[in-house]
């Protein structure tokens, strides 16, 4: 399922964007914890800048695909399992 498939159903149930992006960012989060690292540490293995992994993690920023797939693989994660995690959490 794509990111856009859960915004699009996500809407359908009353759940709006920023809703989407806390989600998104509280699992990335959780899994950043997890392996032990810092923001800054994600940052650096995602190509990222650490304000920016800050900005997603409270569900501020939207990233790209691309950047979803590069902090998946900072994460040691595939990236459809943060999708279907964010899916998961919305309900």
């Amino acid at each position: 399922m794509s990111v856009q498939t859960i915004v699009d159903s996500a809407y359908g149930f009353g759940v709006n964007k920023n809703t989407v992006a806390k989600e998104f960012g509280l699992i990335v989060r959780r899994r950043r914890l997890a392996a032990g690292m810092s923001q800054e540490t994600l940052a650096d293995e995602a190509s990222c800048h650490p304000t920016y992994i800050s900005l997603v993690e409270r569900g501020l920023r939207n990233p790209s695909l691309d950047t979803m797939l590069r902090l998946a693989d900072a994460l040691d994660c595939p990236g459809w399992k943060l999708v279907k995690e964010t899916e998961a959490a919305l309900g």
